[in-house]
């Protein structure tokens, strides 16, 4: 999933679907690239479990999943609660040690 995430051309299609489905016609035109390009970066994303389409006649209509993406920001949140209270923590101990002195660190 953060693979799929990781290039900007797929992370601005995956926040176009956040406001509603569109057609891959409609997801390509903000972008110079070939209607095929955007068929690849709509199927990586399908294969992270991050979009799903669905093709009537000619026509394929694309649906961001939100049960991945609230996966996806839920271990994102349980990071950066975890780096938070290490701060906090490291804070703590700054805080607690008399003006001027500097902790030494062993290597």
């Amino acid at each position: 999933m953060f693979q799929a995430l990781a290039d900007p051309t797929r992370r601005r299609i995956v926040e176009r679907l956040t406001r509603g489905t569109a057609t891959v016609s409609e997801l390509a035109e903000p972008f110079a690239m070939s209607l095929p390009a955007v068929v690849q970066h709509l199927q990586v994303l399908e294969q992270s479990g991050l979009v799903t389409s669905k093709k009537v006649g000619r026509v394929r209509t694309c649906t961001i999943d939100t049960a991945a993406l609230s996966q996806a920001e839920k271990w994102i949140n349980d990071r950066r609660v975890g780096w938070e209270q290490r701060l906090d923590r490291l804070g703590a101990f700054l805080d607690a040690l008399p003006d001027g002195e500097t902790p030494t660190v062993e290597t």
